[in-house]
């Protein structure tokens, strides 16, 4: 029988030449995401950090760690979010091993 709730963790980057209010503003898009379909255990944001390689020219970002527990679906609809939400260059959502 599967488990109900897996806990996961979801790192994305938003663009940094977005300001500090549109990036607080997709910050708390998914915080409050994600506390509709689960539980938000810890938002790390990491702040403006230099890339591994460009994405889109640029060569900074701006992270954000996300560790949440939610039922198995979710966050494949948190990744269609993430695709379609305009100033996140690149995000990955992954299980955490208990």
């Amino acid at each position: 029988m599967a488990k109900s709730a897996e806990k996961y963790e979801a790192l994305y980057i938003i663009d940094p030449d977005m300001g500090e209010e549109a990036t607080a503003a997709v910050v708390e898009k998914f915080k409050a995401l994600v506390e509709a379909n689960g539980t938000v255990e810890e938002i790390d944001e990491w702040g403006k950090r230099r890339l591994a390689y460009p994405i889109n020219d640029k060569p900074e970002g701006y992270y954000v760690l996300v560790k949440f527990s939610s039922g198995p679906d979710f966050p494949a609809e948190m990744d269609r979010v993430f695709h379609i939400t305009d100033g996140i260059m690149r995000s990955m959502i992954t299980v955490v091993a208990e």
